[in-house]
């Protein structure tokens, strides 16, 4: 179990429109200039855009794998630890974060999570 960085990068850049800014510490990955996740590459860690609900299941769930990021605009954003979650649950929480995000004009042919696995 667990996933690389750059396996995760190929995640992302396999969703539509799917731009990156890089700073000192982290990476922000955006859709059309809205946020969607987060890499922090020194801790092999990724924040997601996730539903409030979400956010509370994943971190009850498992807080060795997810833990709570912050919340903004009705969304819970969670940090995801790379080395304990595998490939396919992982391109579903971004997916799911991409797709919270999209404009709806981006969301009429979507990927799906085993397009992302494949990337």
């Amino acid at each position: 179990m667990g996933v690389e960085i750059e396996r995760f990068l190929r995640l992302v850049r396999a969703l539509p429109e799917c731009e990156h800014k890089e700073s000192e510490r982290y990476t922000t990955f955006r859709v059309r200039g809205r946020a969607f996740g987060y890499l922090w590459p020194d801790t092999a860690t990724v924040g997601l855009k996730q539903t409030l609900w979400e956010q509370a299941a994943l971190v009850a769930e498992r807080p060795e794998v997810f833990e709570v990021q912050f919340t903004a605009g009705g969304f819970g954003w969670v940090v995801v630890h790379l080395e304990g979650i595998d490939l396919d649950e992982l391109s579903e929480l971004t997916l799911e974060a991409w797709h919270l995000t999209a404009p709806e004009d981006l969301l009429a042919a979507p990927p799906t999570p085993v397009s992302l696995v494949r990337a």
